[in-house]
């Protein structure tokens, strides 16, 4: 058995052959943590609550006293009802904990509780004459399909990951690649949810509301990050069963900005990564086929799998445990990912200036980030959703490292600041809402045309706001003035550097221009101060 490991080196790649097969005596396959620990934990009793990556964009616990685990849409009532009565703070949460920013957690308030749905994962009802599955909302995304595939038929929009919940995948807005059909958004394949909401003392202190897309209430709700209620059912249309080909072609980037429009237009499931550093575009052709066409390959990306812990650690090891390469158990990889949503009449500008950037600041300073996959460009196609997005648009995905500390800058850490603000602040991109760093999110209620009608239905669903905290006041409402700037906040995308201390002047990393955006910001290995 061989796996390899790309490594850069100036200009250059070289290829790492990893042989491990004498190893591999004893393997077993390690599942990630629970994202929960209970019982005074870190001093602090009650529950903690992480994301998978076992640390948060600020690096602060979030913590709730308490934790409860309906079975039932019915017992998800009570619960919330409960809650409701005693005047609790409510933060839904799932098994699996992919969301990036702090929507999960209730904040500061010693008056909360979760609700898991990690019990509430039965019930999955296939109609074959209307073409419909209906879920329980805390049903895990490979559950589902596995259903609805053995029924004959096919969810048409998948995300690339799976370890989601029927739930979760909507409410945060995850979407695979198209611009076909309903689009690459799984959220606007949902025809009816229902939502548990807080109601008055002769409603029971709780109530389920059932909303198909004739309800007004319909596109604030199916994407609404946790802030509305509990969404207890998803109803998703569904099409006859095909298969998908799925070719890919390497090539070099030299057109990359005028070929990426057409090539969504000519591909329903396509998309492009991108290799800035090594010049390079590899195109996927992928396109939906009759069921009876011969083959059954899987497209089993490496990176989305257990993959050896030598692997994620790059250590010798035996006896070799496979599990998540960035589960916080092994020390293995540990990184920001950052996505920004175009209108697809801006991306092409977009990677032109990143073209620039990369020649003036030489290639080899954009290695670091195809060692993570390099740039993902995806494909989302124009939502009635409230959060969703309101043109057809080109989603842009980048991983790069992130440090243990939170004060040790990265390496080449001015170009992804000054990317990263380029694509938010100088083309106005979207952020996804499960991801990206905190600046990332900086007046992003005013590139939602129809953010206020969001906000509208939240008063109107939650006027207690129960479902709210200071950490998704952060993400929707906060402003450039509202930033709280100290040492180092820059490094960690918590602030945009105005002064030298938001870097690491102690490293010799100042607060800078950027070299084709000059409005951005950036911290600068340099062997001179701003001052």
């Amino acid at each position: 058995m061989t796996n390899l490991l790309w490594l850069c080196h100036g200009r250059h790649f070289v290829l790492l052959w990893i042989s491990i097969a004498t190893l591999l005596t004893i393997s077993f396959a390690m599942p990630p943590p629970n994202p929960i620990k209970c019982n005074n934990v870190n001093s602090t009793p009650g529950c903690q609550l992480s994301n998978t990556y076992g640390v948060w964009g600020d690096r602060q616990i979030c913590h709730a006293p308490n934790i409860v685990y309906p079975t039932t849409e019915e017992e998800l009532r009570q619960e919330l009802a409960n809650a409701n009565k005693n005047n609790l703070k409510v933060k839904v949460v799932t098994r699996f904990s992919h969301t990036i920013p702090k929507l999960a957690c209730p904040g500061n308030s010693k008056e909360s509780v979760f609700i898991s749905t990690e019990r509430y994962d039965t019930n999955i009802d296939v109609n074959m004459e209307e073409l419909t599955v209906t879920a329980d909302g805390g049903v895990g995304l490979r559950k589902l399909i596995d259903t609805i595939e053995n029924a004959g038929l096919s969810l048409v929009a998948a995300t690339y990951w799976e370890g989601v919940t029927v739930a979760g995948v909507i409410s945060t807005g995850a979407h695979g690649s198209s611009w076909w059909g309903k689009g690459g958004a799984v959220h606007d394949h949902v025809i009816g949810l229902s939502l548990i909401v807080p109601a008055h003392e002769d409603e029971g202190y709780a109530k389920i509301i059932k909303l198909t897309r004739q309800d007004p209430l319909f596109n604030a709700a199916k994407v609404s990050l946790g802030l509305l209620g509990i969404i207890s059912k998803v109803t998703f249309q569904l099409e006859p069963a095909f298969k998908r080909s799925v070719r890919f072609n390497f090539t070099n980037d030299s057109h990359i900005e005028d070929e990426i429009i057409k090539h969504a237009r000519q591909n329903e499931f396509g998309d492009i990564q991108w290799y800035p550093s090594r010049h390079t575009a590899v195109y996927k052709y992928d396109n939906r086929v009759p069921l009876d066409t011969s083959g059954g390959g899987i497209n089993d990306f490496l990176g989305f799998q257990s993959n050896p812990i030598l692997l994620s650690k790059s250590v010798r090891a035996t006896d070799i445990t496979t599990t998540c390469a960035w589960d916080p158990r092994i020390n293995g990889l540990f990184f920001y990912e950052s996505t920004a949503i175009f209108p697809f009449t801006k991306v092409g500008d977009f990677i032109r200036d990143v073209k620039k950037l990369r020649d003036l600041a030489k290639p080899e300073s954009m290695c670091g980030v195809d060692i993570y996959n390099g740039f993902l460009f995806r494909f989302i196609k124009a939502s009635e959703a409230y959060l969703g997005q309101d043109k057809d648009s080109v989603v842009l995905d980048y991983n790069y490292y992130r440090a243990s500390d939170a004060l040790t800058p990265r390496l080449n850490q001015d170009i992804w600041e000054e990317i990263e603000q380029m694509a938010f602040f100088m083309y106005g991109a979207n952020p996804h809402w499960a991801k990206n760093r905190n600046v990332a999110f900086l007046e992003v209620q005013k590139k939602y045309p129809k953010f206020n009608k969001f906000v509208a239905a939240k008063n109107e669903l939650d006027p207690k706001n129960m479902f709210s905290s200071e950490w998704s006041d952060e993400i929707l409402f906060v402003k450039q003035e509202g930033l709280i700037k100290g040492d180092g906040c820059a490094l960690e995308g918590l602030c945009i550097c105005s002064e030298d201390r938001h870097c690491s002047p102690s490293n010799g990393y100042f607060c800078k221009r950027g070299l084709v955006y000059k409005e951005a910001r950036v911290c600068r290995f340099s062997s001179t101060s701003t001052s």
